[in-house]
């Protein structure tokens, strides 16, 4: 009697899961690689929560530079070029 497609498969696949329960050869690297994954995708999501705050900050920055700027500018300071001595 031929065996099924089923038990083939499955013999197949319990050989595999054998072969890897006794061999934890490099066990230690996947889980560092795991962890750090884990830490770099936090880190990420952090960064990502704050980019947010961080432009507001340097948004507000820029307005008031700018502002600042133009009000100097209306005081009569004018060009951008050298000074020159009389």
């Amino acid at each position: 009697m031929r065996p099924t497609l089923y038990l083939v498969v499955r013999r197949i696949f319990l050989r595999t899961i054998s072969i890897f329960s006794r061999n934890d050869q490099g066990q230690d690297l996947a889980e560092y690689c795991l962890i750090t994954a884990i830490i770099t995708l936090i880190g990420m999501a952090i960064f990502f929560d704050m980019s947010g705050g961080l432009k507001n900050l340097w948004g507000t920055a820029n307005t008031t530079i700018n502002a600042a700027s133009s009000s100097a500018g209306s005081v009569g300071v004018s060009g951008s070029g050298p000074v020159e001595h009389q």
